[in-house]
């Protein structure tokens, strides 16, 4: 392993790759502890002090995927995060607009401009989270508190002048992360957002794991620790396992050579959704704690039932109504988003028209309907692992009273072993070509 490390940095190609990488994720780091205008950051610090349980919900999830900027207003407080959910809805919108499927299938002219879409919704959802971010900040519920203690005094100017300039300078930082990310997939090692994800959530683990340690005992940390690095292990053995469906090809001729003849395999994924329904199931329970914030009566007057209904169970996840509804909408979605992402008709046509087909399976209809019978089966034992992997963190909350930024476990410990698997394995593919040994043995 440590003669591989060295011969990164003895190819002058990889070491100006890997150079360039990590000068990229230096800055973005740096820029994730410099505040915004106009925040005061003292009062800022003290709230972060005195957190005991974080933010909730989608805060929570944002702060995550931000290395902890969002908490404290920092220019990049955003992070990743609008990029991430323009990306699902521009392709969630290959199914309803004709349009953006037909230039998915225009190859990489079309895709370039839907990549240009991404960025321009980039832009859009930056401005409106950005806006919510400062309107949810003054009013002092960012750290689920509205009393007039320094929680409620995070801006020191209400003047809309300042809260525009906020928004811009949020939103530039938005922008600028994202131009960063297509950098690094350009000239560094890997794909750049993913990169920047795994940075912003790699760098919140010490941190993590020093809190256990002070809120419980150094045992308890070291317990922690010890059923993580398990955790991981078992997150890359399902990662990693897929269902291989065996594909032949009839041998034609084309002028005077001879094509196909081959086998190979369709691999289908035990979690073929990612994280994404973990982003989809946080996002949609985070919206009634939401509304019931905005219907709080300013005058400290007894809520609505139904916003302390809301309260006490929604609002938290250490109900156990909150988990059960928070286990079943993943499910739900991945089911959902594996059905956007894969047609087993297209597949099916696509096969047939090369000359492919499944041993004993007919090709066209008989064949999509034999991989969507395999899909759905495969995607059950995906859906519950998520769901399961998700609540993790809830479970921990409850058992140990560590805070919901837990590290081992739900989008966090999924996106750290996905993009640290396809990393390693591009630096390995690179290593190869250059010195027949790649970085693992």
């Amino acid at each position: 392993m440590l003669s591989a490390l060295t011969r990164i940095f003895r190819t002058p190609d990889l070491r100006r790759k890997v150079l360039f990488t990590l000068g990229i994720i230096a800055v973005f780091r740096l820029g994730s502890f410099v505040p915004a205008p106009f925040v005061d950051f003292s009062n800022v610090q003290t709230c972060l002090a005195s957190q005991q349980s974080g933010a909730s919900g989608l805060y929570q999830l944002v702060n995550v995927l931000s290395g902890g900027a969002l908490l404290q207003l920092s220019i990049f407080a955003l992070g990743i995060m609008p990029y991430i959910t323009s990306s699902i809805i521009v392709q969630l919108l290959r199914v309803v607009i004709p349009r953006f499927e037909a230039l998915y299938k225009e190859g990489q002219e079309g895709q370039a401009r839907l990549t240009q879409y991404t960025r321009y919704l980039t832009i859009a959802l930056g401005v409106l989270q950005s806006t919510t971010l400062i309107t949810v900040a003054r009013s002092g519920a960012l750290f689920g508190t509205t009393d007039t203690s320094a929680c409620s005094q995070l801006v020191s100017n209400n003047a809309w002048w300042a809260t525009v300039l906020m928004v811009l300078t949020m939103t530039a930082g938005t922008g600028l992360i994202m131009w960063m990310g297509e950098l690094i997939t350009e000239r560094g090692v890997g794909n750049g957002m993913s990169l920047l994800i795994f940075t912003a959530i790699a760098a919140r683990f010490p941190q993590s794991i020093i809190a256990i340690g002070q809120a419980q005992s150094p045992e308890v940390a070291v317990v922690v620790v010890a059923i993580g690095v398990v955790i991981v292990g078992l997150v890359v053995y399902v990662e990693q396992s897929q269902r291989r469906i065996p594909v032949e090809y009839a041998k034609r001729m084309v002028g005077r050579r001879t094509y196909g003849g081959n086998n190979t395999y369709i691999p289908i994924k035990v979690n073929m959704a990612g994280v994404v329904p973990v982003i989809f199931a946080s996002s949609l329970l985070y919206l009634p704690a939401l509304i019931a914030q905005f219907n709080q009566p300013r005058d400290g007057s007894a809520p609505a039932p139904w916003v302390t209904w809301i309260q006490n169970y929604l609002t938290t996840g250490d109900h156990p109504l909150y988990m059960a509804l928070y286990f079943l909408l993943i499910v739900g979605f991945t089911y959902f988003y594996v059905a956007i992402t894969f047609n087993p008709e297209e597949v099916a046509d696509n096969m047939k028209k090369y000359g492919g087909f499944i041993p004993g399976i007919r090709a066209g209809r008989p064949t999509a309907e034999y991989l969507d019978y395999v899909l759905t089966r495969v995607t059950l034992p995906g859906s519950i692992y998520l769901g399961l992997l998700a609540l993790i963190p809830l479970i921990a909350f409850v058992a140990i009273g560590a805070n919901q930024n837990f590290p081992f476990g739900g989008a966090s410990l999924l996106i750290i072993v996905g993009v640290g698997l396809e990393t390693v394995k591009q630096i390995d593919s690179q290593l190869q070509q250059r010195h027949y040994e790649g970085l693992l043995r």
